[in-house]
């Protein structure tokens, strides 16, 4: 669903752009965000409900999460929703991309350090999440009262203390004695 998504996305910002906005295109790109968003949590509850964790589903869930967030912050960051710069600040995108630089970089130093990288969310990494979709959603639905700049800052704290939680679990990991 993410190309739809992004491809949704694009065409209505490109109506945007021409004066003539498109809302069927903004409402599907919206439909098509919110089922992945909630087809990807469905998929986890059933897996966790029913006890059907796999290896590959743990590996495969949090690439797919990020193809949707990365996709839906970096369209929603380049362009237009409506007039005068509706869209999310680009130090949101930098800051959601450096987090998943930053852990992707700890699983590596875990990984060639030979310690046990067992991927599994911290709790404070679901919030993060959550709030991510709430920026993302704020600009797709045009809330325009309060800029998009509010519910990124209250994400970007989310993103900070998941980063920080994610480190400081990396740290736990790299100085715990090796096993036999």
């Amino acid at each position: 669903m993410v190309p739809v998504f992004a491809w949704l996305a694009v065409g209505y910002a490109q109506s945007v752009s021409s004066g003539q906005p498109n809302e069927t295109l903004r409402w599907a790109a919206l439909g098509v965000f919110i089922t992945a968003s909630a087809g990807d949590a469905l998929d986890g509850w059933v897996a966790r409900y029913f006890n059907q964790r796999s290896k590959f589903g743990a590996f495969i869930d949090p690439i797919a999460d990020k193809s949707l967030l990365l996709t839906g912050v970096l369209t929603l960051t380049l362009v237009d929703w409506d007039k005068d710069g509706w869209r999310l600040p680009l130090w949101f995108a930098a800051i959601v991309v450096l987090r998943d630089v930053i852990i992707l970089g700890g699983i590596n130093v875990l990984y060639f350090k030979h310690r046990p990288v067992l991927i599994a969310p911290h709790w404070s990494g679901k919030i993060c999440t959550a709030s991510q979709m709430l920026a993302l959603v704020w600009v797709m639905l045009k809330i325009t009262p309060i800029t998009p700049f509010w519910p990124c800052l209250l994400s970007a704290v989310f993103i900070a203390w998941s980063t920080v939680a994610y480190i400081r679990q990396g740290l736990r990991i790299l100085r715990a004695p090796l096993g036999p």
